[in-house]
């Protein structure tokens, strides 16, 4: 059997989605900047789209800005915030589990003169809005902080966080890429002012994602060129990754509570026969307030990498973090940021589902996961010792590990 659980580095494109776009390859192909009936034709169907997610994220089609991925919409979220109100302040809050997209910028953006607060997080990987009120100060232009996370899948309180930056004058972002079709999202509703997404975590192509800029905010554009997306974002337009988009988050986000319900239960049943039949196990993030398909674990005396190693040898995919991180052999910042030990935090699994994974994938996965854990640390000496009664590094009461 193939199994395939590792839908938070990327999806599939579905067959809708597919369909969608197969005109916009060979068929309907003028450049939508183009004045003749070519590209007049192509450009509905851009504007189509850009509705389609407006509708979806409760934003005015206006609003919608289409972009390469969700990385190039953190960047430019951070970055054209940044400069755009720098004669205001150059104060930006964050928190230290976000993604790359927006450490890395933020890291960037201080050596340019910027001052960045890095929230903490709970255990659960929550962040407080009264911590968020207390960083806020006069000079502070943007707080930005994830929806859901990549790695454990904890779902914030964006609407209680976003309600602290209104009432503080001060602009709100989101990395929404792991929330969107997974969480019902309003940006009207929830004071979001921008918000960031990508195609490829709903089913759409790779290398295309879009901005949600809210009407009025002072924004700079990053890269020079042509007038393309109202002369914010230039370059000719992906075509067919956008209707793909388009189309993708119409489905993604037509019957949400049903897609929570159906994936939540299959992530559900895996965690209780994970932590049921695997000893010396911890669940990361937070046990309900968390995306429908994410299972996050560590186990124990072994490492993630060869966890998966094993796995893939099963025909099971997964990961041990992020896909932005899965070459590095250091432990996971997300796990570290929650307060797990390096020694636990390399030995962390995450399994990410999507509609398409099914009860009997579950088993199979589950029933694998018991014989690998179990073989690898019936090799790795820390769990001899640790059986031998004794006491290794990183085996702290604190962790709560059954």
């Amino acid at each position: 059997m193939k199994v395939y659980m590792d839908n938070g580095a990327t999806t599939r494109v579905t067959e809708p989605v597919m369909e969608a776009m197969r005109p916009y390859f060979c068929e309907i192909y003028g450049n939508p900047s183009s004045v003749h009936g070519f590209g007049r034709e192509s450009r509905r169907a851009v504007e189509a789209a850009r509705a389609q997610v407006a509708q979806a994220l409760g934003a005015e089609p206006g609003e919608i800005y289409f972009t390469g991925c969700g990385t190039e919409s953190d960047n430019w979220a951070l970055r054209g915030v940044a400069y755009a109100n720098r004669d205001k302040g150059r104060h930006i809050i964050t928190t230290g589990f976000e993604h790359h997209a927006v450490l890395h910028t933020c890291a960037q953006l201080e050596k340019e003169g910027f001052e960045v607060t890095y929230l903490p997080v709970d255990a659960d990987g929550l962040v407080s809005p009264e911590q968020l009120a207390a960083a806020i100060r006069p000079d502070t232009v943007l707080v930005s902080i994830m929806y859901a996370n990549n790695e454990i899948g904890t779902v914030q309180p964006i609407a209680d966080l976003a309600a602290v930056a209104k009432e503080k004058g001060v602009l709100f972002h989101t990395d929404a890429v792991q929330a969107v079709g997974h969480v019902p999202i309003d940006v009207k509703a929830q004071n979001i002012d921008l918000l960031s997404l990508s195609g490829h975590k709903f089913h759409a192509p790779k290398g295309v994602g879009a901005l949600y800029i809210r009407r009025g905010v002072k924004i700079q554009r990053l890269m020079q060129g042509g007038a393309q997306e109202r002369t914010q974002r230039p370059g000719t337009e992906n075509l067919a990754g956008i209707v793909g988009l388009g189309r993708a988050i119409e489905l993604a986000t037509a019957d949400i509570p049903a897609h929570q319900a159906k994936v939540g239960a299959i992530r559900d049943h895996i965690i209780r026969r994970i932590m049921d039949e695997i000893p010396y196990t911890k669940l990361n993030g937070h046990p309900t307030k968390r995306t429908c398909g994410n299972v996050n674990v560590s186990f124990r005396f072994i490492e993630g990498e060869s966890l998966l190693l094993h796995l893939d040898i099963k025909g099971i995919a997964a990961s041990s973090g992020s896909a932005c991180t899965s070459g590095s052999l250091d432990p996971s910042h997300v796990l570290l940021a929650i307060g797990l030990p390096h020694e636990i935090a390399h030995g962390s699994l995450r399994l990410s589902l999507s509609d398409e994974n099914t009860m009997e994938e579950a088993d199979y996965v589950v029933d694998n996961l018991v014989e690998i854990v179990a073989r690898l640390r019936e090799m790795s000496p820390l769990y001899d010792d640790f059986l031998k009664g004794v006491e290794t590094e990183g085996s702290c009461e604190s962790c709560h590990l059954h």
